[in-house]
């Protein structure tokens, strides 16, 4: 259930949003809408893939943070998280509404007894709801320019299946597939006036950081593997 609601100085003057990473509260995600604002600071930790919304059939670009639902490799419930915390992790409760800013009144981050205070006696938005509102303001704009990106992706056949098959130290398997990533021998093959044309829109450098994101997955694997081993 949701209650979302336009936020309002008076009304939500009390209201307090336990901010930290944590699975009980939302954090504990495999797979998470990013924007290509975000790419820079994802590839150093996550692979970056594409994959589609189950109701609509659209791409969209995602960060993967574990393999198994509901596993979040970099998160400990007792040091944090141990790496940088996509947007769409750090914005939780709060949605645009239009120009405004709203909040999920029944989210299990909202409460009046801990957390971060929204607003200050004055009525002035605390440090931490300027902070919010600034990932907004690259969230709102971002999810424009990735859709424009990946509709060029697909314009120019630079998108292909990638079907992830590993292996653990346990004897067990994770197979992952429904991800997409950028086919290379694609964008080889591309013309020149094409490549300068991705170039010149800022687009080669998101196309380069997402195949040298893929690194991240043997990472991600390791990762993995401890957990398995300390279970």
């Amino acid at each position: 259930m949701t209650n979302i609601v336009v936020l309002n100085t008076e009304a939500h003057k009390g209201v307090r949003v336990r901010a930290k990473a944590s699975a009980r509260l939302g954090d504990g995600e495999r797979f998470v809408p990013v924007v290509v604002g975000e790419f820079g600071l994802l590839a150093v930790h996550y692979p970056i893939l594409l994959s589609k919304d189950s109701e609509t059939g659209a791409f969209y670009a995602g960060a993967m943070l574990g393999f198994d639902d509901h596993e979040n490799l970099f998160l400990d419930e007792a040091k944090g998280f141990d790496a940088y915390r996509p947007l769409n992790l750090q914005r939780a409760p709060f949605f645009a509404a239009g120009d405004e800013l709203a909040i999920d009144l029944d989210s299990p981050r909202v409460t009046e007894s801990e957390g971060e205070p929204l607003f200050d006696e004055g009525g002035t938005p605390t440090a931490y709801l300027q902070g919010i509102m600034n990932a907004f303001r690259e969230l709102k704009p971002g999810m424009e320019r990735t859709k424009r990106f990946i509709e060029t992706l697909l314009a120019l056949k630079l998108v292909e299946t990638v079907t992830l098959d590993l292996a653990f130290d346990d004897g067990t398997r994770r197979i992952t597939e429904g991800l997409y990533t950028i086919d290379q021998d694609a964008l080889r093959a591309l013309p020149d006036d094409a490549v300068v044309d991705l170039f010149r829109k800022g687009y080669l450098q998101l196309i380069y950081l997402m195949i040298a994101s893929l690194k991240q997955v043997p990472v991600l694997a390791r990762r993995k593997n401890l957990r398995l081993l300390e279970a």
